[in-house]
């Protein structure tokens, strides 16, 4: 589990709350007027900027990788690849069946070697997969920056719904302060989705899949350099050069060759 993503929306809950409480009470700031306005408007307005297929893959993964951490840094991967050319280099592919990794896309390149494939089609398969795999994860980025660019707008319109409706009743009081309340609160529930979710989780899904690529780019060139037969001190210092400089000398030793 990602833990800053679960605390950050938790203490911005809390701090939330506290302020509401603090200067009265939960059902001053309910209106269901509000949340038809901002929910009903922000899905629709998504709905129409992405097809069918985008928001089906692309929501339930997004929320799925926002909270969730990547099962091996790439400074774990270039140990694992270095450890993984050895077993190669002295059983063979036949060795590569018995290595296990909490990594499904890694077990996948390895299950290629072990199997006997040449590289050509390793590469293809490992890169398709790679490629759709991030496409999936950037629609995630974008659909949710599109509600939180959504929810904000519409948290005008309703705010703008409210005082029209407000002006129309000038003459009843007893109906300004409820129409005034669903205005402020269109406003308020427009800006806690937006700020307090769904923009955070966008840049949260665009920054994994900066490090989504690194990583599967990197377990390509590391499975074809096995199946290749290179070395495992070549194999960890080839991929070293994925990593930033000031993190490479924390690497450990190189496996002997």
């Amino acid at each position: 589990m990602d833990i800053m993503t679960s605390v950050g929306l938790i203490a911005g809950i809390i701090v939330i709350t506290m302020m509401i409480f603090m200067g009265g009470d939960l059902h001053m700031f309910i209106s269901e007027h509000a949340m038809i306005i901002i929910f009903g408007g922000s899905i629709s307005a998504t709905m129409i900027r992405f097809p069918l297929s985008a928001l089906l893959h692309g929501l339930p993964l997004g929320a799925k990788f926002a909270f969730t951490m990547s099962r091996l840094s790439a400074h774990d991967l270039v140990d694992e690849l270095a450890r993984i050319a050895e077993i190669a280099r002295k059983q063979g592919p036949v060795g590569l069946e018995k290595v296990e990794t909490d990594e499904p896309f890694l077990a996948k390149g390895i299950r290629y070697v072990a199997d006997g494939y040449d590289l050509d089609f390793i590469r293809d398969n490992l890169e398709r997969d790679r490629d759709n795999f991030l496409m999936h994860l950037d629609e995630g980025s974008k659909i949710y920056r599109a509600i939180g660019d959504c929810a904000p707008a519409f948290g005008m319109i309703g705010t703008l719904i409210g005082m029209v409706q407000m002006f129309a009743n000038m003459t009843d009081p007893s109906k300004l302060g409820p129409f005034m309340a669903t205005a402020l609160l269109a406003t308020l529930y427009g800006a806690l989705v937006a700020n307090l979710f769904c923009l955070p989780i966008a840049d949260k899904l665009h920054g994994k899949l900066l490090d989504e690529e690194t990583n599967r780019t990197l377990i390509i060139d590391g499975i074809l350099m096995i199946r290749d037969s290179k070395s495992p001190t070549l194999v960890r210092e080839m991929l070293l050069a994925y990593l930033p400089e000031k993190h490479r000398n924390a690497e450990g030793e190189p496996v002997p060759a």
